[in-house]
């Protein structure tokens, strides 16, 4: 079951949660219901990627726990804000940086050395979104994509 909250008045955010699942479809159609055509393929991967880590590794697909996403659609920004009910993970500042290069926007980890591993679903992220953050304790990740007329052309279409 996915539930959504009403619109509210300020900054348009809109709030879904449902159960831990691998069972993606309705949410992603939801969560990119504004975006462009032309964007849809390349964020529905960069989304179902980061749900299945939020639910997979994060709630350990207790259907008990839930996955819950804000999302909000300004001019030419999209901002997703997912959080789980795990224990949090050390999110690496980047998949490709080491850690003395990271700044503290992309690195809240509050350990002093951030592992740097990296796997194929977080690789996707910091390809296809300019924002990848975590909170400290790493169960909640905020993914911007600005779509101005110098961003570069989609990957997938």
């Amino acid at each position: 079951m996915i539930a959504i909250s009403p619109r509210p008045v300020r900054r348009n955010w809109v709030s879904i949660s449902f159960a831990s699942t691998l069972y993606l479809y309705p949410v992603l159609d939801l969560l990119l219901a504004e975006v462009p055509t032309a964007w849809k393929a390349e964020l529905r991967l960069g989304l179902q990627e980061a749900l299945v880590n939020a639910a997979k590794h994060g709630n350990n697909l207790d259907p008990t726990k839930t996955v819950s996403v804000r999302f909000a659609f300004m001019s030419n920004e999209f901002l997703w804000v997912i959080s789980d009910e795990g224990s949090g993970f050390n999110a690496p500042c980047q998949c490709h940086l080491p850690p003395s290069t990271c700044d503290s926007h992309t690195n809240h980890s509050p350990l002093p050395h951030v592992e740097q591993e990296c796997g194929r679903g977080l690789f996707i992220l910091y390809q296809i979104f300019d924002r990848v953050e975590w909170n400290a304790k790493g169960t909640e990740l905020t993914l911007s994509k600005e779509l101005s007329s110098s961003s570069r052309l989609p990957y997938v279409r």
